[in-house]
């Protein structure tokens, strides 16, 4: 109704889906589920979200003031599917709140994680392992979830702001 006075404040419905339809296209491809061996449930499609979601941002804080707004629209629409599946799965208002909240924390808990590895300040395979295993991982599965998500990074890395964009990443 007076969207028109804060325009600028919210993201209109099509900034940042190009983009993050292309992060759950990543998250959706079966080589996290089976070399990777994550889980296959709603905490491991969580994990790899998550994850891949948290790589994308931490790529678009090197282009400034344009990356951060293409960031926040990225990030809302991280916001909103949480809060749609979360309603489908019957969680009401009261509850659905303080579940979306913690599954924000989470992503910025990846997000600080992926920031020091991309910054060679952390190691790759465990932030991989803390980051898609909880911690827990066979070796070769380690190893597959790990190479994936460096080619996934450098995919984000060499992709331009207008790439990201428009969901030209996947």
């Amino acid at each position: 109704m007076l969207e028109f006075l804060f325009a600028r404040l919210t993201a209109g419905q099509e900034r940042g889906a190009a983009a993050f339809g292309a992060v759950t296209k990543i998250a959706r491809e079966p080589g996290f589920y089976r070399e990777g061996r994550v889980p296959d449930t709603i905490d491991g499609r969580f994990a790899v979200l998550a994850t891949v979601t948290a790589l994308l941002l931490a790529r678009l804080e090197r282009d400034g003031e344009a990356g951060d707004a293409q960031s926040a629209a990225v990030t809302e629409r991280f916001i909103a599917a949480m809060e749609a599946e979360h309603r489908e799965f019957g969680l009401g208002d009261p509850t659905l709140g303080k579940t979306v909240r913690k599954l924000v924390g989470s992503l910025v808990r990846r997000l600080d994680l992926w920031r020091l590895a991309l910054a060679g300040t952390a190691e790759w395979d465990s932030a991989t392992l803390q980051s898609l295993h909880a911690g827990e991982a066979e070796p070769d599965a380690l190893a597959s979830s790990a190479d994936r998500l460096r080619r996934i990074s450098d995919r984000f890395q060499s992709a331009t702001l207008d790439e990201i964009s428009e969901g030209r990443i996947g």
